[in-house]
């Protein structure tokens, strides 16, 4: 659909859609990058404080998953005010602005609309101060070590909650994980030299990681024991607990995908749609084991190497054990 829309011929856009980066890049009159990206979502746990921390933190992602320092950001919001109290509005939007303070930044502006179903999100603008600091999600070198910061499960385990399906000591750890800021992945993977950076969101591991490796020349190889998952998520996906965004993941990355011994069950955990999910890292392999320890003793205790990157060998993505 997006390759209908007109050809960007400014030269000073250096990042557009047609690379499936995380953010917009745009190259002002002094050299330094305006950095910009949009996301809003429906909500996705039952606490609307929550709601709005969760979706400024994976709006925040974006601009972290491109080394870039966030500058403000603008309010998106929809709200049935007909049949909602507006102290939930309230909620949301502390929420949200609680989560940037964390950033240090705050909220100028934004829109808002009567809506029947809730949504909310930001658009948020960061910035780069020259072209080499800025990082790419399509520039992994074989050689690199992959790493994943935060647990795979968010879009299964949501599901879950919006069924009433899951108890709350399994809720808690998701909403957290949900809750916390990408920023100390994207600082630190900087400092340990790395090549590539996406946040795992809406088209899951295995999507995501496919348009890091598309045209890179470099097949990944991931190992699935390895892979950090919330627990009990796939006695959720055997339940039928599985949203219709991860379904449609997997379906469309299966013909660059070989899954291996992969069960269905868990090739559908490597396509679930997350939200406001962990960082995945392409760094130098000299260099992966002090990142997973620099971030483990920050705090992010989930994160892992996963795979690797090897010269292109067939499909652009393949597991590379008998999963545990």
């Amino acid at each position: 659909m997006l390759r209908k829309l007109p050809v960007v011929e400014d030269a000073n856009v250096l990042v557009n859609f047609a690379t499936s980066d995380d953010a917009a890049v745009y190259r002002l009159p002094d050299g330094s990058l305006l950095i910009a990206s949009l996301d809003f979502f429906t909500p996705v746990v039952n606490d609307p404080c929550d709601f709005g921390a969760i979706a400024a933190a994976n709006a925040l992602s974006d601009i972290y998953a491109m080394n870039a320092t966030p500058l403000f950001a603008l309010n998106i919001i929809g709200f049935p005010k007909d049949d909602l109290p507006l102290e939930v509005l309230e909620d949301i939007l502390r929420g949200g602005s609680d989560t940037l303070k964390e950033a240090g930044i705050f909220v100028v502006g934004g829109h808002s609309i009567d809506d029947k179903e809730p949504k909310y999100g930001m658009v948020v603008l960061g910035r780069v101060e020259d072209e080499s600091r800025l990082v790419r999600n399509n520039t992994v070198r074989a050689g690199d070590r992959l790493v994943l910061t935060k647990p795979l499960g968010t879009g299964i385990i949501n599901t879950a909650i919006k069924h009433r399906a899951v108890a709350e000591a399994g809720v808690q750890p998701v909403i957290r994980a949900m809750k916390t800021l990408n920023r100390d992945a994207a600082e630190l993977a900087v400092q340990h030299g790395v090549h590539a950076m996406t946040d795992v969101t809406g088209y899951g591991l295995v999507g995501h990681l496919r348009e890091m490796v598309d045209g890179s020349g470099t097949t990944a190889e991931l190992t699935y024991g390895d892979i950090p998952v919330f627990e009990g998520v796939l006695d959720f996906i055997a339940r039928g607990e599985v949203p219709g965004g991860t379904r449609r993941n997997l379906s469309a990355v299966k013909e660059a995908v070989d899954f291996g011994a992969l069960t269905t069950d868990q090739q559908i955990l490597m396509a679930d749609a997350q939200t406001s999910g962990g960082m995945l890292v392409s760094l130098p392999s000299d260099r992966a084991e002090a990142f997973v320890k620099a971030m483990r003793g920050k705090g992010h205790a989930a994160t892992a190497i996963i795979g690797k990157l090897l010269p292109a060998n067939g499909k652009l993505i393949r597991f590379s054990q008998h999963p545990s």
